[in-house]
């Protein structure tokens, strides 16, 4: 499926030696106070482990790919080796190991929090099944397998060394595992499922959950915390605890940790990821880390404004445009080195946006209007490309009197809605599909459709005269169409509408509500009658076409949604970060054309144009 877009192996290694390192900055934090005590060390084999774990810190973090941060990086890795040879105090070390560990998340970012809310049902099922022999089914480390395990197993229900792990040190210890123990590594499982197993384990030592919730209802302050899922996973309760008191931040992580899709519900208009990662960008960019200000100004689209974009296109179109090319040209600013300054100066006109959209996506202005406007113009945009093309190939078979190869695109577009079902499922309850993997999708897809419909639409061109028709007919139809272009028919039937379906499913999931969810269905009920309405006014119409005139207009319908489809693949390819952006402040954007304010966009299509109009000449020549 288009969707199962890849991280390149080489990417992977590196965030996986990051992911290690960090761990063993955790544990070191955590496990130093059990092994030393007032410069004293009180358990030789915990410092044993102490000495090794900060050595390979030391060690990998030389080894991590240059960057202008690495020295630094090293040079407090040795200090926190040196820390632990002297035996100093245990406050201190930690302290140095978790200064440490953020800094190296900082210069070789990795994913800190899940794409979606933990599923505490999903994580205590797969808790009894992989973790209870070991750990018990309470997670007092009592499991009927414990006895025969050295090192023993942890109690989850330790509230001392709870309090120290972060649901991110969690995720990644189930993940890893632990070198020289039992714990063994999950890696083979989907991450959001170690996500599901971390929140679920790591309420074990929080018993106050309607205590916090009471809290996180009623304090504000408490709520401004926690601005989204990845503040949820990096902080830890003792962290929290000296900001409201050690006794409120155990109530309110145990119904955080219980309850983790309450930050969804309280943020889902917010652009607070956005604005987070803007800031860390403008950061990055002042200490002259081009690379990671590209990358977090790419997320702070893709992770923090992206997934609000159907419920701001329902409400304001406008604002929503606005707010596409700010975040371009922020972007485009970075690429181009431009000065802090002007960078400084794009962010803060796009912040006034979000405090714009922010107020377009209140609760209180949602509407029934709204919702039923969203849907029904969604679904009709997006469905009315794919009919187009379908519609042209069911024509042109009819044309042709070839009937039984109807078939095949019949299953085309048919098995592309139960793949978009399945898409759906596995959005809904399996996984998140992540923002640049919908515009990759889409990107490609586009283009893929785009250069498909080039060549049909070309070749339809040239038998637009009847004689050539004919001759085609008589001496090369039947024998094409044996041959396998019915299966190419369903493979292109398939593309254009799962393509549509894709795009129109992540929508659909990101404008429902338990409140608005029927006159969504409503209004996607009007945009499919409408749609079907078009559809039969077409082939009725095409019926009636001589067959040189309905070649001639497919023909000009197939060229221009090439246009289209080139516009939009490259745009969408822009927007996940795989094409640079040239924006063009002034320029025209019709998006239902693919027409788009940036030069590679227009380029493109200008090419496809260029393409169009030489197989146009080359047609007329051989006539």
């Amino acid at each position: 499926m288009l969707a199962a877009i890849s991280i390149p192996a080489y990417a992977q290694v590196k965030i996986a030696e990051v992911e290690t390192l960090w761990r063993l900055l955790d544990y070191i934090a955590v496990d130093y106070p059990g092994a030393v005590d007032k410069g004293k060390v009180t358990n030789d084999a915990e410092y044993s482990e102490m000495e090794e774990f900060s050595g390979a810190v030391v060690d990998g973090l030389a080894k991590l790919p240059p960057k202008p941060g690495r020295a630094d990086l090293v040079a407090k890795g040795d200090e926190l080796n040196a820390a632990i040879d002297n035996k100093t105090s245990p406050d201190k070390v930690a302290r140095q190991a978790r200064l440490l560990a953020t800094e190296l998340l900082r210069s070789y970012p990795v994913p800190l929090a899940p794409k979606i809310a933990p599923n505490i049902q999903n994580g205590k099922r797969l808790y009894a099944q992989n973790c209870a022999s070991c750990h018990g089914m309470s997670g007092n480390g009592q499991g009927p397998n414990a006895e025969q395990l050295d090192p023993a197993p942890i109690a989850f229900t330790d509230g001392a060394r709870a309090r120290e792990r972060s649901l991110f040190a969690l995720y990644q210890v189930i993940g890893q595992g632990l070198d020289g123990t039992a714990m063994q590594s999950f890696a083979d499982l989907p991450a959001q499922d170690l996500w599901d197993m971390a929140a679920y384990v790591g309420g074990f030592a929080f018993a106050e959950a309607s205590k916090g919730e009471e809290l996180w209802e009623n304090d504000a302050s408490i709520r401004a915390l926690f601005p989204d899922l990845a503040a949820l996973a990096s902080m830890t309760p003792a962290n929290l605890g000296k900001q409201i008191g050690p006794e409120k931040a155990d109530a309110v992580m145990a119904f955080l940790r219980n309850h983790p899709d309450a930050i969804g519900a309280t943020s889902s208009g917010s652009l607070a990821l956005s604005r987070t990662k803007l800031k860390e960008s403008f950061a990055a960019y002042q200490a002259g880390r081009k690379d990671e200000a590209e990358t977090l100004a790419l997320s702070a689209y893709l992770d923090g404004f992206e997934p609000l974009e159907p419920a701001l296109a329902s409400r304001d179109p406008s604002l929503l445009k606005a707010i596409e090319r700010s975040m371009a040209r922020v972007r485009a600013a970075i690429g181009d080195d431009l000065p802090v300054a002007e960078v400084e100066s794009r962010i803060d006109a796009l912040d006034r946006l979000f405090s714009e959209a922010e107020s377009a996506l209140d609760a209180d202005q949602a509407s029934q209007a709204s919702a039923f406007v969203g849907a029904f113009t969604i679904l009709l945009r997006e469905g009315l490309e794919a009919l187009l093309i379908v519609v042209a190939m069911i024509a042109f078979l009819r044309k042709a009197e070839r009937p039984e190869v109807m078939l095949y695109v019949h299953g085309g577009w048919i098995t592309a809605l139960l793949a978009g079902g399945i898409t759906w499922f596995a959005a809904t309850y399996l996984i998140g599909i992540s923002g640049a993997s919908r515009e990759l999708t889409e990107g490609f897809g586009s283009l893929f459709a785009a250069v498909i419909l080039l060549f049909v639409g070309l070749w339809m061109h040239g038998k637009s005269r009847a004689d050539e028709w004919q001759r085609y007919i008589r001496e090369t139809m039947s024998k094409v169409l044996s041959r396998g272009s019915a299966w190419f028919l369903f493979g292109l039937a398939f593309i254009v509408v799962y393509r549509e379906v894709f795009e129109t499913i992540l929508f659909f999931a990101a404008l429902w509500t338990a409140d608005n969810g029927m006159i969504i269905l409503v209004g996607s009920g009007a945009a499919i009658f409408l749609l079907m309405a078009i559809a039969w006014a077409m082939l009725s119409y095409s019926r009636k076409l001589p067959i040189g005139k309905f070649f001639a207009y497919s023909s000009a319908l197939m060229v221009v949604l090439t246009v289209v489809l080139t516009g939009k693949g490259i745009a969408a390819l822009q927007e996940a970060g795989f094409i640079s952006v040239t924006p063009l402040p002034d320029f025209l954007q019709i998006s239902m054309l693919g027409i788009f304010p940036a030069v590679q966009s227009i380029l493109a299509q200008i090419v496809a144009m260029g393409v169009i109009a030489i197989g146009y000449w080359y047609n007329a020549r051989k006539t």
